[in-house]
């Protein structure tokens, strides 16, 4: 059979892995996917960079359209990123009835319902793969490998560059900033750090695994988020002696109210194995009703790692290209005409238990004050942990552990506590998540 024809726009970090990896791989590629795999296109504004990897009777150009509009390629593979251009792109090479892999979880994460249903219309495949987690199947898992599940809950270390930062702060003891400078030097976080460091990177993934677990539409308006950018290192430390490691979470559960779809900064038992997972690493847990937690672990970025989700689904592109539509995996893994419309929780609405660190006057009774409070305002504590004195003001450090309460109960609880004149200053809030239902 003739080799499929790719076309890839971009040809960066990830662009040129998957160029590589195909180039290497070609033989092993080939007898996978039941004929050949060759690249012969390339755009990116950076004409030299393109010819850099460009060998015989590969085309270079420096406009994308070059390749979405010609009738000889098969697939259209968007590595350029943004939600602009990139959108424009993929709906013009869906027009021309042309298969599309994408590593765009921005793009997906806001636009994905539109680009589903065009590509539906047209009776072609989008592929993401390569959109969450880098290296890890993830998409895969939930699309095909766990069909016969009701998802329950979905929670991932989903974004290395928090991962990073925090790791170090932890083992070295150090505050946010001198370690996110650290992550910039050694090419993990970017020089515009705002995506990875508040949360936005996790959000869109954890968008489109939440609207892959669930049938529902992706809808990244909906997410809750929070980054780790007010994280203290002495928290951290608080967190370690209490038994918990504090991970950036995406987290989406199924609840009997709708679908929790959230992004924050958690306390996490330290024998949970994904609290373990340290550095650059990512990992997700997935509960499924029949087979229990199951872990995906590995690389979540990278060029060579994303680069192998990149080409798995090139593969099942190619597989799967001569088959009725009807027969093909649904993008979204449940029938189109099928998917939900059960609700998205706003955050107010999830139940959640708390670590709560407050600044207090040392003096008798205002403990009892404070649990007062929490009391009157439905929050029961756990655990109560008093540390020494903090300057000549004479304040103690007050951690409390409580169990699970709506979020609108301990907002009003922490204004409460806020007003209180034997508390100084903000309390600190981090989510509990035990992971264990």
């Amino acid at each position: 059979m003739k080799p499929i024809r790719v076309g890839i726009l971009g040809i960066g970090t990830v662009g040129g892995g998957t160029y590589t990896v195909l180039k290497r791989n070609q033989e092993e590629i080939a007898r996978r996917a039941g004929r050949g795999i060759v690249v012969t296109m390339i755009a990116d504004r950076d004409l030299d960079r393109a010819r850099g990897f460009a060998e015989g009777g590969v085309t270079v150009t420096d406009n994308a359209l070059e390749i979405v509009n010609n009738p000889d390629i098969d697939i259209v593979v968007e590595l350029i990123g943004g939600t602009a251009v990139a959108k424009d792109l993929i709906l013009a090479a869906i027009a021309q009835g042309k298969h599309v892999v994408t590593a765009n979880k921005a793009l997906l994460a806001n636009h994905g319902t539109e680009i589903f249903a065009a590509a539906r219309d047209k009776s072609v495949m989008v592929a993401f793969e390569a959109a969450v987690a880098g290296g890890i199947p993830i998409i895969k898992a939930l699309r095909e490998s766990l069909t016969a599940n009701r998802i329950e809950w979905i929670a991932g270390i989903i974004n290395g560059t928090a991962n990073f930062i925090l790791s170090e702060m932890r083992d070295k003891s150090l505050p946010f900033a001198p370690v996110l400078e650290q992550a910039q030097k050694l090419g993990y976080a970017e020089s515009d750090p705002t995506y990875d460091i508040e949360g936005i990177d996790a959000a869109h993934k954890i968008t489109i695994m939440s609207a892959i677990a669930f049938g529902i539409p992706v809808q990244f308006d909906k997410v809750y988020v929070e980054g780790i950018t007010k994280l203290t290192q002495e928290d951290i430390g608080y967190a370690e002696e209490l038994g918990y490691r504090i991970k950036l979470l995406g987290i989406t559960r199924r609840v009997e109210q709708g679908i929790e779809l959230r992004v924050h900064p958690a306390l996490v038992p330290a024998s949970r194995l994904i609290a373990n997972v340290e550095g650059v690493m990512n990992a997700v847990v997935v509960k499924g009703d029949a087979v229990g937690a199951t872990l995906y672990y590995g690389a979540g970025a990278g060029a060579e790692p994303t680069a192998s989700s990149v080409i798995a689904d090139l593969v099942d592109v190619t597989r799967m290209q001569t088959a009725d539509p009807m027969h093909r995996v649904p993008t979204l893994s449940f029938q189109p005409d099928l998917l939900s419309d059960t609700p998205v929780l706003a955050i107010d609405a999830v139940e959640t238990a708390c670590y709560l660190r407050l600044q207090v006057v040392d003096k008798p009774g205002v403990l009892a004050e404070i649990t007062r409070l929490l009391a009157d305002c439905n929050i029961s504590i756990s655990a109560v942990v008093q540390k020494e004195s903090i300057d000549e003001d004479d304040l103690v450090n007050v951690i409390m552990l409580t169990h699970s309460t709506q979020e609108k109960n301990t907002n009003t609880a922490i204004q409460k506590i806020e007003a209180l004149p034997v508390v100084a200053g903000k309390v600190t809030r981090i989510r509990i998540e035990e992971l264990n239902n």
